[in-house]
């Protein structure tokens, strides 16, 4: 049953954005219902997707399919990938009134997305997303890209979905760090743009991380709702959509400094880098305590966990800056923070020399 709706249109294109449960038996009508038609697709599918779903996907898709199984992890999502996956669509003469269709998590999402925005320079895109991560943040909005050695989302295109289906059918089967590190991103969304979601999250957060209905529903539909303006007003990022990377600048570099290590994944990293980020605006007088104690308070109600040394010890600092200078933000030798300063407003436009945050995560956030 589809629950909700999203029309989003930027100047590159427009497409829906379907949120419901268990509308997966018929995908080829829901394509026709949007107006896409096409006689051939190309299925790129994460093999964590269990064969129970994947089966019902293929029934319920009466268009010739071809089936490329992906194993989605943050080091395969390369440029290698999309070269194969450009090489099976050649291979299967693919053209540019067929689909690609991506069924998985971001990285799947990412790679498959940016295969099609290089197919004979744009093939129809249909995303699938299979975790909370993906269905709040990484189908919406059209980022694609993929990793290098020297970091994150290196190599990428801005290439709109012509369609995005959120079925929360498929988070009942995700263990409960992918939960929470759905939930990351959700509440980075509150925190930059709206203190009402903020307090409906810090309300029913035990009801969200069980899924249980409609809280869960509720909070991707906010949650999207304002992913949705701030991609409307800026989708190529070029001022406001920078809103978006609200404790990615730290995150981002937490990945990277593990090498994109399964121990931390990038919801948790997000989580890291929000606290980072909230301690940094504290300790440069940008947030009132007030406001900073509420946030923290809501991490630890939610059970996210924002130590950052679990995970890196002061001798990681210098490594953990160098990616943050790599940063694809950057574009000058000081780095780019969005700082919040108070829920639901940021600031934009703060740079910083590297010394400055070096000393920072070195004597301020590990204790």
């Amino acid at each position: 049953m589809i629950k909700a709706k999203l029309n989003i249109k930027t100047k590159s294109g427009k497409y829906s954005i379907l949120i419901g449960t268990n509308f997966l038996s018929r995908l080829s009508k829901i394509f026709q219902k949007n107006g896409l038609e096409f006689n051939k697709c190309f299925l790129i599918i994460d093999r964590k997707v269990g064969n129970k779903r994947i089966k019902e996907i293929c029934k319920s898709i009466k268009q010739t399919k071809i089936i490329y199984l992906f194993k989605s992890t943050e080091k395969n999502k390369n440029i290698q990938s999309v070269i194969k996956i450009l090489g099976l669509l050649q291979k299967n003469n693919f053209n540019r009134g067929d689909c690609l269709i991506t069924i998985g998590g971001g990285i799947v999402g990412d790679t498959g997305g940016f295969a099609a925005s290089l197919f004979k320079r744009g093939l129809k895109f249909i995303n699938i997303p299979t975790t909370l991560l993906a269905q709040v943040d990484s189908s919406i909005g059209g980022k694609t890209g993929v990793n290098t050695k020297y970091g994150k989302n290196l190599i990428g295109s801005f290439y709109q979905p012509n369609l995005v289906l959120a079925d929360t059918i498929f988070l009942k089967t995700l263990p409960n760090r992918e939960i929470i590190c759905g939930y990351a991103e959700i509440l980075k969304h509150s925190l930059i743009s709206s203190k009402k979601f903020f307090l409906y999250l810090d309300r029913n957060v035990k009801n969200i991380l069980k899924l249980k209905s409609p809280f869960i529903e509720k909070a991707i539909f906010e949650s999207c709702k304002i992913k949705k303006k701030i991609v409307q007003k800026d989708e190529t990022e070029n001022n406001l959509r920078k809103v978006l990377n609200y404790g990615h600048t730290f995150a981002h570099a937490y990945e990277a400094s593990m090498a994109y290590s399964k121990r931390l994944n990038h919801g948790e990293a997000v989580i890291l880098g929000i606290y980072s980020s909230l301690k940094f605006s504290l300790e440069n007088n940008f947030i009132n305590p007030s406001d900073f104690n509420f946030i923290l308070e809501h991490l630890k109600k939610a059970k996210l966990s924002y130590n950052i040394n679990k995970f890196f010890s002061k001798s990681d600092t210098n490594t953990i800056v160098s990616y943050m200078r790599n940063d694809k933000k950057n574009n000058s030798d000081k780095i780019n923070l969005v700082l919040l300063r108070k829920i639901g407003s940021i600031d934009l436009k703060k740079k910083f020399n590297q010394q400055k945050i070096k000393f920072f995560i070195k004597e301020k956030l590990f204790n």
